[in-house]
């Protein structure tokens, strides 16, 4: 581990992500490298060292309904991370076997190029006001948009905290939208800064604060009264930028790699059925990280597959192509309905160390982060698809994920890997079958 060669060192304070050799070291080797680093301290050690790591029984039964248990993920870390100048070693809670390795290989790729640009939008959620029977819709839209002052007021008025905090009601709009009857739907839109908070209580209790005075400024009668998971004004975006021949692989050279890229993104552009699989590998590593840091991934996901949809056609999070003939470029943009307060980041002591080691400043640096990490994810499943398939890489890795589940031993395991991918026939009795024949 070489913490002096000039693509490892970390320009500010912060530990260097660039960890070689992490994968190669046991479970509590890593965390000896991580306090050493200063990712972890020594509590933080113990705590994922301990059998009673994570959500106890009695938090989850506070925290649902009918709870009976709890149900865990692996925890690994996205390694080789410098964004905006700054290096990460991000937690990733995900239990797909290549995911780990093809995203911090991927960011090390990026990293020898200077790293990942990245920066968020302001945190404005939209909070809808549907009024389904305006008896005037159009008179009513004028009155609510000349009643803006007043209706950005009485929202700011249901919850001061957000409003002391900086954040609160910063616009409205109002839509009218068409059906087969007469008298079209009307909504309003509350844009509410919900600062660092993911902002789903804040925007409901927003809403629902106002409803009673849209309803009298309408003369209509208010029916749904709740946020959008479209957060189209908090948007998250990264780049990178790569030249053409540090990405040659194997007997692939880097020129065929960026092209095979770039037709790859140009394909998911123009065909839905494939854009679907190119985002679902985007969003194994963003997805991952909010699980980790006890965000709700459900309403990213939401959100980032209908803003996809946006121009009528699903496309794309995350688009490559070759520039100037020198480099490839990758850039995505996406909703991004996080937060670093509230929510299981206030319980979840496992939560509570994964931003210890993200060490993020608030709710815009860590959508930073998960922007850049869905970004490397893309290009990892593209390079792949590109050179020698998608499969073989996946097909070593579940070898080892089998090969552990047949007993193996650390010493072992990479025999039993090598044996498994090397007869095709990668299943369990298959691995217990090779074990028995090498332990005797």
């Amino acid at each position: 581990m070489n913490d002096d060669a000039s693509p490892d060192n970390s320009p500010d304070d912060r530990p260097s992500s660039r960890i070689s050799g992490f994968y190669n070291l046991g479970l509590d080797e890593r965390l000896h490298v991580l306090r050493e680093r200063g990712f972890l301290d020594s509590d933080d050690v113990d705590h994922l060292q301990s059998d009673d790591e994570g959500l106890g029984r009695e938090t989850a039964d506070q925290m649902i309904e009918n709870a009976i248990g709890t149900f865990e993920l692996p925890l690994g870390l996205g390694l080789n991370f410098r964004i905006n100048g700054r290096d990460y070693a991000v937690p990733m809670a995900i239990e797909e076997p290549s995911v780990l390795a093809a995203v911090s290989h991927s960011a090390k790729t990026v990293r020898q190029s200077g790293g990942f640009e990245a920066n968020c939008d302001d945190s404005l959620m939209i909070g809808q006001i549907q009024v389904p029977d305006c008896p005037e819709p159009e008179r009513a839209r004028d009155a609510l948009l000349d009643a803006r002052e007043r209706l950005l007021a009485a929202a700011d008025e249901c919850h001061p905290d957000i409003v002391e905090l900086g954040g609160g009601a910063r616009d409205l709009e109002v839509r009218l939208l068409g059906r087969e009857e007469d008298s079209p739907i009307l909504v309003v839109h509350l844009l509410i800064d919900v600062c660092d908070a993911m902002g789903a209580n804040i925007v409901n209790t927003m809403a629902e604060g106002v409803a009673p005075l849209v309803e009298d400024i309408t003369d209509g009668e208010v029916s749904l009264r709740i946020l959008s998971n479209l957060a189209d004004r908090r948007l998250a975006h990264a780049q990178c930028r790569i030249p053409i021949d540090e990405l040659a692989w194997k007997d692939f050279s880097g020129r065929d790699v960026a092209e095979g890229i770039a037709d790859a993104s140009e394909f998911a552009e123009l065909d839905p059925y494939r854009a679907a699989t190119h985002n679902k590998g985007v969003m194994n590593g963003m997805s991952a990280v909010c699980i980790a840091t006890g965000n709700d991934w459900r309403a990213l996901e939401a959100g980032a597959h209908a803003f996809c949809c946006r121009d009528g056609q699903y496309r794309p999070m995350a688009t490559w192509s070759v520039e100037d003939d020198t480099h490839l470029v990758g850039r995505i943009t996406t909703p991004m309905q996080i937060g670093t307060v509230g929510g299981p980041s206030r319980v979840h002591s496992t939560v509570q160390v994964n931003h210890d080691v993200l060490d993020v400043s608030g709710a815009d640096e860590l959508g930073e982060v998960i922007s850049a990490v869905g970004l490397a994810q893309n290009l990892g499943a593209l390079k792949a698809l590109a050179t020698e398939g998608i499969q073989q890489g996946h097909m070593a890795l579940h070898a080892r994920s089998v090969a552990a589940a047949a007993g193996a031993e650390a010493d072992e395991l990479d025999e039993l890997v090598d044996r498994l991918v090397e007869t095709g026939d990668i299943d369990l009795e298959a691995a217990r079958d090779l074990l028995e024949e090498m332990r005797s």
